[in-house]
């Protein structure tokens, strides 16, 4: 019967060793070089253009938001609010306020 199991991923590779008359399986781990596009690309100036440069560009690019649907200010404040809850984005509670206001400008459904 198996009575131990030790894991140990390292840069090299993984190795599982067992106990009691097992074999030992070696995985060998690969590092994969994948080019991701970059853009240099900010907000369009205007009322608010600073709070949603300095702090969603950390994680999107200005393409990726510009190209998203219309939405109410409702569902931007909805936005804004997974991403700090969800994903402790650090937005303060001024710069969440302009930047939902600076999306319902330039992304706002009519």
């Amino acid at each position: 019967m198996l009575r131990a199991v030790l894991s140990m991923a390292t840069g090299l590779g993984l190795v599982l060793l067992a106990h009691s008359g097992h074999t030992a399986t070696i995985a060998t781990l690969k590092s994969l070089k994948l080019d991701v596009p970059t853009s240099d690309a900010m907000f369009p100036a205007g009322p608010g253009s600073d709070a949603i440069n300095n702090n969603c560009l950390a994680c999107h690019s200005a393409d990726h938001v510009l190209n998203q649907p219309s939405l109410s200010r409702e569902a931007w404040q909805e936005v804004v609010n997974k991403m700090i809850a969800a994903y402790k984005a650090p937005i303060s509670p001024d710069d969440a306020k302009a930047i939902v206001d600076y999306l319902v400008r330039i992304k706002g459904a009519s």
